[in-house]
């Protein structure tokens, strides 16, 4: 089955999840109307509830279903559709309030019957989901803290929430009714099973050994692994996988990186990471010979599943590395096509692969374009951000007919956003990457 029709076809089952437990509800719903705000409420309760739902599916990692969309961007999706379950969720009790406000005694948690303590804790925790993920490095929440805190927040704000729709019972009278509810929460049990269970038991068999920590410009190492007893990784050049060093595949946090290394290179593969904090700030600790896991490869941003007579690369500091992957890629097949590198960075001594890159320009039909915003004494490149005016300084004569690829920090991609159609790039051949996951 061809990715577009699978990615149909997974949108439908989506679609269909998200609206059936509301759709049956109101089927069976009792004959006599409870009025139309409130069934209105209740309808969006039902459709935040679903959604709340799915997002595990969505970060499930699931490679049947990424294949179609990329795992990245069902990430980007993951975080935009919570706004809008908590826009259902919120709307839920509001509604209910502004109809009758004598309901608002049902907030007091002393006197309120179960059913509304149960949807009060899933709202609180729902919010504090939103919260802590949104404003995560005003709160100065590691990653780390922050990834077991939202893991723990999902399920209990899901879970209060179904038993809440239990508890009130109008909707969900019939045994029909209860029983697809039962077969809702029995799905999340299983993605949670697969999560936490199945699939660390499948890494824990595919161990990595540490070969080498390489210190790289920027402030970034890079960490090459071999496998051990096991089958070569194979990959598509830009991709990335969760890593796993010196831990065990069942710990509560795994951390996404881009593979720097070529995808011709099978018996190896390597990370390179930029010391940012939380868990990065260590790489440069790591011994050889440390045990690690990979889960992967995920995303489709890749070269290799895009044709064309060139490629324009668009990079800011860290986010090289998965361009870097696409360039090797291309030197090891001897690929003759253009590439033309937009490469962002604070100084020249930050400007990681340098040296590499001055090399591969001479053996591939490569060109780099330096962009510094401190650049050293006697720069003669261009200085300041990555914007339109040095795009156009440096595009080549039909550059709209080849394929862009832009990852860096989150500035910078907007900033791309703006600039690439308005040089006259179509929108089909801007591929993008944001590496902040959260």
């Amino acid at each position: 089955m061809k990715l577009e029709v699978r990615g149909l076809f997974w949108a439908g089952v989506y679609v269909f999840v998200a609206v059936a437990p509301l759709g049956l509800a109101l089927a069976g719903a009792p004959a006599q109307s409870r009025g139309f705000v409130v069934d209105l409420s209740v309808g969006l309760g039902f459709l935040g509830l679903s959604i709340m739902g799915l997002q595990f599916g969505l970060v499930a990692r699931l490679q049947r279903v990424s294949a179609p969309f990329g795992m990245d961007a069902l990430l980007q999706y993951h975080r935009q559709i919570g706004y809008v379950a908590l826009a259902f969720v919120l709307a839920h009790p509001v509604m209910l309030f502004a109809e009758d406000p004598q309901k608002l005694a049902l907030l007091n948690p002393l006197t309120a019957p179960w059913r509304a303590r149960f949807a009060v804790s899933s709202v609180i925790a729902l919010v504090a989901l939103v919260v802590t993920s949104v404003w995560r490095q005003r709160l100065r929440l590691s990653y780390e803290v922050w990834q077991v805190t939202h893991g723990v927040l999902a399920v209990a704000a899901v879970a209060l929430g179904l038993a809440h729709a239990v508890k009130v019972g109008h909707y969900l009278a019939s045994p029909w009714q209860r029983a697809l509810w039962v077969a809702f929460a029995a799905g999340l049990v299983g993605l949670l099973g697969w999560v936490r269970v199945w699939k660390p038991i499948a890494l824990y068999r595919r161990p990595w050994r540490v070969e080498e920590v390489i210190v790289e410009r920027g402030n970034a190492w890079t960490v090459v692994l071999r496998p051990e007893g096991h089958a070569d990784f194979r990959f598509a050049a830009g991709q990335f996988g969760w890593l796993m060093l010196a831990q065990s595949p069942f710990s509560p946090t795994q951390h996404p990186f881009s593979i720097s290394s070529s995808a011709e290179e099978k018996a190896k593969i390597s990370f390179t990471i930029k010391a940012r904090g939380d868990f990065t700030s260590g790489i440069a600790a790591i011994r050889p010979g440390t045990r690690a896991y990979v889960d992967g490869p995920h995303g489709l941003f890749s070269t290799d599943r895009d044709e064309g007579p060139g490629f324009v690369l668009i990079a800011g500091g860290v986010g090289i590395t998965p361009l870097i992957s696409m360039i090797r890629t291309m030197a090891d097949r001897e690929d003759a096509r253009p590439c033309l590198l937009f490469y962002a960075n604070r100084s020249w001594d930050d400007v990681t692969f340098r040296e590499e890159l001055e090399t591969l320009a001479g053996k591939m039909s490569l060109r780099v374009v330096h962009a510094l915003e401190k650049p050293p004494e006697g720069w003669t490149g261009e200085t300041g951000y990555l914007n339109a005016a040095v795009l156009q300084r440096h595009l080549p004569r039909h550059h709209e007919r080849m394929q862009y690829f832009v990852c860096g920090p989150g500035p910078m991609m907007d900033a791309m956003d703006r600039a690439l159609p308005a040089a006259g790039v179509p929108e089909e051949r801007i591929h993008t990457e944001r590496f902040d996951m959260v």
